[in-house]
């Protein structure tokens, strides 16, 4: 897939005679970054997908570790996206799945929330893709999704992020802690604490440009 920063392979999983499409991304073709370490990019995303899991909201398509033809990288399934939707003007909806989409963000500190990576399908639901800047330990969120800045977090968000809570003290912060630093988990952890001491969805940073370039 040319247009991809990293190096991103259309491919195919088969288990049991059961065959998909998916999207594979292997370490070894990570772009380095400057305020990213080396080779964690595809951890970062099998990391939000766990997160999205345990939410409940099934926004990430399935993701995981794998190793493929060129080592080991993120497999991710493959989603198809209804092409006669307008992204610009869904990126600006009060779609249910991006409010949920912008809390799942705001949690995981996702740097990174173009509008090209909302797949709009055409039963109805919204997926986020592309999360290989996420978990910074430094606040970087940056979002198409602003639309509800400042606005109470939904009671449905509050009940999630509560049970979300919970897991981060359990089995969900073990699995993290493969894929993440514990500096990194611990951040995390204070970010749902800020959101559910505050009650409202996050306000662009003055620190940061609040959103990411290209926006599409």
């Amino acid at each position: 897939m040319l247009d991809a920063s990293n190096a991103t392979l259309y491919c195919t999983v088969a288990l049991d005679g059961v065959t998909s499409v998916c999207v594979y991304k292997p370490v070894r073709g990570e772009r380095p970054l400057w305020d990213f370490p080396d080779g964690t990019l595809a951890g970062r995303e099998v990391a939000t997908y766990l997160v999205s899991e345990a939410t409940g909201w099934d926004l990430v398509p399935p993701t995981v570790l794998r190793d493929g033809p060129f080592g080991t990288g993120m497999c991710q399934l493959w989603v198809d996206v209804d092409e006669e939707v307008d992204l610009q003007v869904m990126a600006r909806s009060n779609h249910p799945d991006l409010r949920r989409m912008a809390v799942l963000d705001a949690v995981v500190n996702n740097a990174d929330r173009k509008g090209g990576h909302l797949l709009p399908t055409a039963e109805g639901r919204i997926y986020g893709i592309d999360h290989g800047v996420c978990f910074s330990y430094e606040d970087k969120l940056r979002t198409l999704l602003w639309q509800w800045r400042g606005y109470p977090l939904s009671d449905e968000a509050i009940e999630v992020l509560s049970r979300l809570r919970a897991e981060l003290e359990g089995d969900l912060a073990d699995r993290l802690l493969e894929l993440l630093t514990r500096r990194e988990v611990r951040r995390t952890i204070q970010r749902v604490d800020r959101l559910l001491a505050t009650g409202v969805h996050p306000e662009p940073s003055e620190d940061w440009p609040a959103i990411p370039w290209p926006p599409f």
